[in-house]
């Protein structure tokens, strides 16, 4: 199997201080067997890919949750 899409492009804004909000957008793919999430600025710049281990099933929810947890780590830094 090549690329397949499990989460479209998705807006989110994501409190990255205390007074700062970005919006960021994610997409979450399967690439052959292995799973990602993508997450780049509104116009399309990269900013973080991470791959999802395998046997972790998560729901739409949860992808949120974890792109919050990513760019805490990414952005901050």
């Amino acid at each position: 199997m090549a690329r397949a899409t499990i989460q479209d492009w998705t807006e989110s804004m994501v409190i990255t201080g205390i007074r700062d909000a970005r919006e960021f957008k994610y997409q979450v793919y399967r690439d052959h067997e292995k799973t990602f999430q993508e997450i780049r600025e509104l116009d399309g710049s990269p900013i973080h890919t991470i791959e999802i281990p395998a046997g972790i099933n998560l729901d739409r929810g949860c992808y949120e949750v974890l792109l919050r947890y990513v760019l805490t780590d990414v952005v901050a830094a």
